[in-house]
């Protein structure tokens, strides 16, 4: 492939060599440069790729792209453009042949919400004949392939290969989640999404290596509303007009206001043994009734951006309406079977916002008992613990601190970090460090009428420990506990 037309839809300047060169593969990483590669260098939080110029032109690299100075011998072309992550989008793109061009792309972004509503909207889609990829938190889904995410939204050239396997397996749309981290760091570059989204936003990813503030984070999220057809947001958000102030897309709303473009009326609580979920009208640009298998107003939330969604699709009612009532996705508000007599589930809330939306929903449901087990992650922002054990000291009639991924610090400091924000309330709490006996505590200690949320590993299924990921996955953890108990053990 000709470097030039990888190139072709960026401004560029050759400072050494010739665009006209043939070039074998494009790369990012160093470690993968083979002879005949473009190596892009990326400044990164962690190494800086223009360092490796000289080592990668030692194994062959025809090209580089920079943004900086470099020093290569003088057979390596090396080309400067103003931003070598947009510039890699772009060459991803051209590299695969544009396969998003192909597909009808919807792009969700937002604190919370993301993942359930991605899921709802290719459970809908493909309900009705489209075959649909799907990026995001959890995995991939590519066709009948799954591939576990490292990220929310993925690097660009990740993103290009995986649009480019979808349209080879047959896929004529995608739903993806779209992070204000991988807005920042132009991983969806040039991509036409068909649909923006908009369903939250929280402070939440500030600190070292995220946001530098609020500010910028809402700056991150708009980005999306600059480069889509259609923009569809959640009204009812406070900063839904600061997110969408430099917004280029037409707009359309949905919420519980009533000036909402799709409105939710006479909302409803359904509770029975075993069962929580919401029933309520839509109303506005479309009028049924709904009802949904998962508890609470963010669900209500999640399953009207879906209904949004799939009218554009026009998508018939009754198929919104089947597909809605069986809806879950894996480590949401996933309920385990323990006992007849109490109520668990698994969620992955892992900060204040999601957390506090989550008891607050339970609450509603009028528990015996609200019992939240939870951690945070370590070689993060400390405010998450103040704020998250403040928020469970005050909504939770019981709190289980425990470890989460504590990297690379120690368990007991970060459950020493929680204490004080459980502190600033008059919740009362336990602290069980390892995460498995204190998932055996609340199961052992369950009384008739409680609910009881793990909340913060959600659909995760490893432990993070000073650098090495160990298997850990919850619904594992359950049975070995209901197991060891049924054995007197």
């Amino acid at each position: 492939m000709r470097l030039e037309r990888l190139l072709e839809r960026l401004e560029y300047e050759v400072l050494q060599g010739s665009d006209q060169i043939e070039v074998t593969t494009l790369i990012n990483d160093s470690r993968k440069v083979e002879k005949g590669s473009v190596f892009v260098c990326i400044s990164g939080a962690v190494s800086d790729g223009h360092k490796f110029a000289s080592d990668v032109a030692e194994k062959g690299a025809s090209a580089v792209i920079v943004e900086k100075e470099v020093e290569v011998p003088a057979h390596v072309t090396v080309i400067r453009v103003k931003d070598t992550r947009y510039a890699l989008a772009f060459m991803s793109a051209a590299y695969f042949g544009y396969p998003a061009e192909k597909l009808k792309i919807i792009g969700i972004t937002g604190t919370k919400g993301k993942t359930t509503t991605t899921y709802i909207i290719r459970s809908i889609l493909e309900g009705v004949g489209h075959k649909v990829g799907l990026i995001g938190t959890i995995e991939a889904i590519i066709g009948d392939e799954t591939i576990p995410a490292a990220n929310t939204t993925p690097e660009s050239f990740t993103i290009q290969q995986y649009f480019a396997k979808m349209v080879e397996a047959g896929c004529d749309s995608v739903v993806m989640e779209v992070s204000s981290q991988g807005l920042m760091l132009h991983r969806t570059a040039g991509i036409p999404f068909e649909i923006g989204i908009f369903t939250n936003l929280g402070k939440d990813h500030i600190g070292p290596n995220e946001h530098k503030d609020f500010e910028d984070y809402k700056r991150c999220k708009g980005l999306l509303f600059q480069q889509c057809k259609l923009g569809i947001a959640n009204v009812d958000d406070k900063y839904f007009a600061d997110v969408f102030k430099e917004a280029t897309c037409k707009v359309e709303t949905f919420g519980f206001s009533k000036d909402a473009d799709l409105r939710a009326e006479n909302v409803s609580l359904v509770s029975r043994p075993g069962y929580l979920g919401v029933a309520y009208h839509v109303a506005g640009l479309m009028d049924f009734d709904v009802e949904i298998d998962i508890p609470g107003t963010f669900s209500v939330y999640n399953s009207l951006t879906a209904i949004a969604v799939c009218r554009h699709f026009c998508v018939p009612v009754e198929k919104i309406k089947e597909v809605l009532k069986k809806a879950k996705v894996k480590g949401r508000i996933e309920m385990i079977k323990v006992s007849d007599e109490f109520t668990l589930m698994i969620d992955y809330a892992h900060n204040a916002m999601s957390l506090e939306s989550l008891l607050t929903t339970l609450k509603e449901y009028h528990p015996k008992r609200l019992v939240c087990l939870f951690g945070c992650g370590g070689n993060r922002s400390k405010d998450r613990r103040y704020e998250m054990g403040e928020v469970s000291g005050r909504l939770a009639d019981l709190t289980v601190i425990t470890s989460d991924n504590p990297r690379f610090e120690e368990p007991q400091a970060i459950i020493d970090d929680i204490k004080e924000g459980i502190g600033r309330t008059n919740g009362k709490f336990v602290e069980i460090c390892d995460r498995k006996d204190a998932i055996k505590y609340v199961i052992e200690n369950g009384q008739p009428g409680d609910v009881i949320v793990l909340a913060g590993k959600g659909h995760e299924d490893y432990q993070e420990i000073k650098g090495v990921k160990y298997p850990m996955d919850e619904r594992v953890l359950i049975a070995e506990v209901l197991e060891e108990l049924k054995e007197g053990r």
